[in-house]
């Protein structure tokens, strides 16, 4: 039986109008190269017209790239998939853009009939990455050649154990361990929700070690794409990939100082097996690079959930993990600490009195109240916003219960559950819901909660990723991390 045909040069207009409202972009290409389809996002990301790519070999439109270069007409070549990589060119115009593509080939049957691109721009978001490293290089650079290394201007950690504020015996107990890990050199996890204040942590210890004169660099694993991370870490060579330069990653601008790599979860299982090579070797190699180069560098991880979680859901390599927490450092959440929520408000109310130039001396006994039941998801962070705001609306010495953000004191009241610690402050809820919450437990009910509205907004956006992201206001690449952690895909929902 003679099998199909399919004429990519006239694609249904159905299918069009679908590839032509993705968000990514879509560029495809016969088996001579010459384009017979690219959406209007991939225009965008090229900065060219519709009409200057159609019909027109790929070569032509994009000069600086090659047949052995450019991913397409590698997939024309070989009829096999091209990994995702980075790509950085050039189009007729001059321009360059750099993407990250997804290239597989078109059959008909078992003939080749082309080859598809799927395409995100990168460009803006690789230039500020790099741009960072680089003045972060410059500026230290500068500081060794002043004879300034003991007062670094770049890469510097600000924080020390006398700006924690605690009252807590829980949180006095960090910090002990926290000094205690300083004087080592061994590598430390420092785990707790968003906002319980890690990074403070984290800087304080290596404030207080001995590379305290010693650059301190921190990256947030999830701030980048995959693809850029890699580069961004460990540096690239020339000719690694297309458009590439010699360029020293932040392991290289650390070294002899301290690396904080925040939501190390976050960080693709790939990359970090080669983050494990680093640390077991004390070497790396820039991406296309054969050659090793020593560092000496002391990695400081963080992450939002019990680090043996992640193992468990696939989100933290095992081997990492041994390698990584040597010492674990946990910092408990807000609501289970409230000793401290009387300190805290009193330092942020000071500091923020002084930053606006205002009278605020305090706050109200009812305000306290409201604050020491309040269930705080956003821990400490959320405390400090609720007094920066509370500080600009008052008109008197005291914060009233009329200048808190709405939501204070009403976030959740009939939601939460959590039973008096001892010589601690316990939340009234009602019957019901202690019965319903209660039994679970906080953070499973609150994790539970959080996967509800995941599986929710994907299924009303059909598994569109980026329509759930902006329907739940949060960035494509947290969603991502999020559905990752509960293993939802578009089949699931």
């Amino acid at each position: 039986m003679r099998e199909p045909v399919i004429d990519l040069e006239h694609l249904s207009a159905d299918l069009r109008v679908v590839l032509d409202s993705i968000n990514e972009g879509v560029h495809i290409v016969d088996t001579s190269g010459i384009t017979v389809f690219y959406n209007k996002v991939a225009a965008d990301l090229d900065n060219l017209n519709p009409t200057e790519v159609v019909s027109r070999h790929i070569l032509s439109v994009f000069p600086s790239l090659s047949e052995d270069t450019s991913t397409l007409l590698s997939v024309l070549r070989t009829g096999r998939p091209a990994p995702v990589r980075q790509q950085t060119f050039r189009n007729f115009k001059g321009d360059t853009i750099t993407t990250v593509n997804s290239s597989l080939p078109i059959y008909s049957g078992a003939r080749l009939v082309g080859a598809i691109e799927i395409s995100r721009d990168v460009t803006l978001v690789k230039a500020l990455a790099e741009r960072v490293v680089d003045l972060q290089a410059q500026l230290l650079s500068e500081d060794v050649h002043e004879g300034q290394l003991h007062l670094p201007k770049a890469g510097t950690a600000r924080y020390r154990f006398g700006d924690v504020v605690a009252a807590s015996e829980s949180m006095l107990h960090v910090i002990e361990c926290a000094r205690r890990a300083a004087v080592s050199s061994s590598s430390i996890i420092v785990a707790g929700e968003t906002g319980t204040g890690k990074e403070v942590i984290v800087q304080s210890i290596h404030n207080s070690g001995s590379r305290a004169n010693r650059p301190f660099i921190a990256q947030n694993c999830a701030a980048l794409p995959d693809t850029l991370l890699e580069g961004i870490l460990f540096g690239t060579a020339k000719g690694a990939f297309t458009g590439a330069q010699n360029r020293l990653g932040l392991f290289e601008v650390a070294n002899r100082g301290t690396i904080f790599l925040d939501e190390v979860d976050a960080m693709p299982l790939s990359l970090q097996a080669k983050l494990l090579r680093v640390l077991q070797e004390g070497t790396l190699r820039r991406i296309g690079e054969s050659s090793e180069r020593h560092i000496d560098v002391r990695v400081i991880s963080a992450i939002s959930c019990n680090p043996s979680r992640a193992v468990e859901r696939g989100l933290l390599r095992r081997d990492l993990f041994h390698r990584l927490g040597v010492i674990i450092i946990e910092i408990p959440p807000l609501r289970e600490r409230r000793e401290d929520i009387p300190a805290l408000t009193h330092h942020f109310v000071r500091k923020y009195s002084t930053q606006f130039g205002v009278g605020v001396r305090g706050v109200s006994r009812q305000v306290m109240e409201v604050f020491m039941e309040h269930a705080w998801p956003g821990n400490v962070r959320e405390l400090q916003h609720a007094v920066e705001a509370a500080v600009q609306m008052s008109q008197g010495p005291l914060i009233g219960v009329e200048h808190l953000p709405p939501h204070i004191g009403h976030f959740g009241e009939h939601a939460w559950s959590h039973p008096a610690a001892p010589g601690g402050i316990g939340v009234g809820v009602d019957k019901d819901s202690e019965a319903e919450a209660g039994s679970a437990g906080l953070i499973p009910t609150l994790q539970q909660m959080e996967e509800n509205m995941l599986r929710f907004a994907m299924n009303s956006c059909g598994g569109n990723v980026s329509a759930a992201a902006r329907q739940l206001g949060i960035p494509r690449q947290t969603l991502q991390h999020k559905l990752k952690r509960y293993n939802i895909t578009s089949s699931t929902v």
